[in-house]
């Protein structure tokens, strides 16, 4: 069972028809992501990577970096592949509701708008699935839509994105800022923040601490 309706190609349509720079200001936070990458980044993993736009971007930041990407879309997928035609990079089918598979470990594990399509129980089980995967020093990096700390909060981003009132995307999942910041503490994250924030759209991450990483 999928996590969302993004498995269906009228729902990934809809959103790719969006245009690159929706929502906006997110190429805010790509930048801020990619300014936090390690400078040493051999191997990048996305999780959710639709069309392939976050993917690409860290990539161009450290040439010379493999890159793996898992979206549950076909049509994402098809459209991340055509992207990365002739590239180092592999593109593979995969639903955020199961557990992340064995791919080896890696440098920096980023995502963009897609963990909060999980249940929260879910979100917390993949952030410690991911730390597993992160080398000594590797970052995660989520640019995230999360949850407004109060109703017209929540109004005023709508609004702000050119939303009606009270529209909800039924996949949505949407969680505080906090609560994910104490479950990356928890899990054993270090140097854990918010790094950037505009309304709903916040960039959480943390990295692994040196000698912490699997065997």
């Amino acid at each position: 069972m999928t996590v969302s309706e993004w498995a269906t190609e009228e729902h990934a349509g809809r959103y790719l028809g969006r245009g690159p720079d929706w929502p906006p200001h997110r190429s805010e936070g790509e930048a801020v992501l990619v300014a936090e990458l390690p400078a040493r980044c051999e191997r990048v993993l996305d999780l959710g990577c639709g069309d392939g736009r976050l993917l690409a971007l860290v990539l161009e930041a450290r040439p010379g970096a493999t890159g793996v990407g898992l979206d549950v879309s076909p049509t994402m997928l098809e459209a991340a592949r055509a992207r990365f035609a002739g590239c180092d990079v592999d593109i593979e089918a995969w639903d955020l509701a199961d557990p992340l598979p064995q791919l080896g470990t890696f440098d920096a594990v980023v995502s963009s708008f897609a963990i909060h399509h999980c249940e929260h129980d879910r979100k917390r089980a993949l952030y410690a699935e991911v730390l597993d995967r992160l080398r000594p020093g590797g970052l995660f990096a989520n640019l995230e839509h999360v949850a407004s700390p109060t109703p017209r909060l929540e109004a005023s981003f709508l609004a702000a994105i050119g939303i009606e009132p009270g529209w909800t995307d039924p996949s949505n999942r949407l969680l505080d800022v906090g609560t994910q910041l104490v479950w990356l503490r928890e899990l054993g994250y270090a140097d854990v923040d918010c790094h950037w924030k505009w309304r709903e759209l916040a960039l959480l991450a943390g990295r692994v601490p040196d000698g912490a990483a699997p065997d």
